[in-house]
């Protein structure tokens, strides 16, 4: 049987972006098989090409978020620059942006602009808080966004709270962005139209704030801050083992807790104790509830730990640091690594998750220097050999 092709195959993606949200989005669409065309400052490109050189000399963000893109550098305060962009629009399925607040609709980028002048366009508008209210010209980085979702209020122990250790309202505001432009392309399948696409990273993030802030709001108190432990199941933590490691268990109901007693902490008795018996009362009793876990899984090593968990049938993870991640046994099983092309050699990159079976891998493409398509895309634009010339003679592009 064929294989089903790419499900994007054919659509072309124009992007004017910059660090995290926009082009972990259009990064999506690239590996679904769409053609994304990166539009960058011609004095340095996409500011996270400067974010650390752990990769290689390479920026490990823009690695990540960047891969099966072309990039064309080019001023976009200058006419000539922005009437480049104008033109790849006009060619265009989708257009993407994440500028500073009022900058794309200064420049004639904004959604609202360009669905206006080409109907068909999905075009996607990614801000901090939104185009509208008293927060819309405010500065929007993720730890920022992160603090306004409430986020941090809810990450860390007791006495500290702390932000996520990844750019989670980036990730959240790109999630959407993407899901957002394949429902506009499925609408436009039916009706002809694209349209305005509107993301907020303070709104992504809320909505991924759901289960603490209905909580809240209906139960009237947060959770509370618990480290690895969770709020309101016990046991529910790590805990370490004779060898260094850490274990984690969670204990979903009585019944597991019953197990637990018997077949791992060696005291069958638990699963009666008025103490520890139910959920509610090994929480109220939580320091109990930890110091018994403790106590037999501090005799038994990492190994041994998780395979008397296993057979109990508790739910378990050893606690893996980035190094344990990146050779994770499930991931090697499942041929999850693959390289990807970069200016300075191949690296190794995941697959996304996104499988479709019977359909082509995805589209896991090189990694672009900057400018390294500017003179293929002016080209392509009906740029002449003399336009180009004065186009980077003037600094234009790139």
């Amino acid at each position: 049987m064929d294989r089903l092709p790419l499900p994007l195959e054919g659509l072309t993606v124009v992007a004017v972006e910059q660090a995290v949200s926009a082009p972990f989005a259009t990064r999506q669409l690239a590996d679904l098989g769409a053609r994304v065309i990166k539009v960058e400052r011609v004095d340095g490109g996409d500011f996270a090409r400067g974010y650390d050189t752990a990769a290689r000399g390479l920026a490990s963000h823009f690695v990540w978020c960047n891969r099966g893109k072309e990039s064309i550098a080019l001023d976009l305060k200058d006419p000539r620059g922005l009437e480049v962009v104008r033109r790849l629009v006009a060619d265009a399925d989708v257009f993407v942006q994440n500028l500073a607040q009022g900058a794309a609709a200064r420049l004639g980028l904004d959604a609202a602009t360009l669905c206006a002048a080409h109907p068909r366009l999905v075009a996607v508008d990614i801000s901090g808080y939104g185009a509208s209210g008293p927060y819309a010209d405010k500065r929007a980085y993720d730890m920022l966004v992160q603090c306004e979702a409430g986020l941090v209020s809810v990450t860390g122990t007791p006495g500290q709270p702390v932000k996520a250790g990844i750019p989670a309202a980036d990730i959240a505001a790109a999630m959407y962005a993407f899901s957002g432009v394949l429902a506009a392309l499925v609408r436009r399948g039916t009706t002809g139209r694209g349209g305005p696409v509107e993301i907020s990273m303070l709104e992504a993030l809320a909505e991924w704030m759901g289960h603490p802030l209905h909580h809240t709001m209906h139960d009237g108190t947060p959770p509370a801050r618990t480290g690895l432990a969770h709020a309101v199941i016990a046991p529910y933590d790590a805990y370490p083992t004779a060898d260094g490691g850490r274990v984690l268990l969670s204990v979903q109901n009585d019944r597991e807790w019953r197990r637990l007693a018997e077949q791992v902490l060696g005291q069958p008795e638990l699963g009666d104790d008025p103490a520890c018996a139910t959920n509610a009362a090994r929480v109220a009793h939580r320091e109990r509830t930890d110091a018994l876990v403790a106590k037999a899984l501090s005799a038994l090593d990492a190994d041994e730990a998780m395979a008397r968990l296993e057979r109990a049938g508790i739910a378990c993870a050893r606690l893996r640091d980035l190094r344990e991640l990146a050779g994770h046994p499930q991931l090697a099983a499942r041929e999850r690594w693959r390289e990807v092309g970069t200016e300075v050699g191949t690296l190794r990159a995941l697959l996304p998750p996104i499988t479709l079976p019977g359909g082509s891998e995805a589209r896991m493409g090189d990694v672009p220097a900057l400018g390294e398509h500017t003179e293929a895309l002016l080209r392509a634009v009906g740029m002449t050999d003399d336009e180009i010339a004065a186009l980077r003679r003037d600094g234009v592009a790139a």
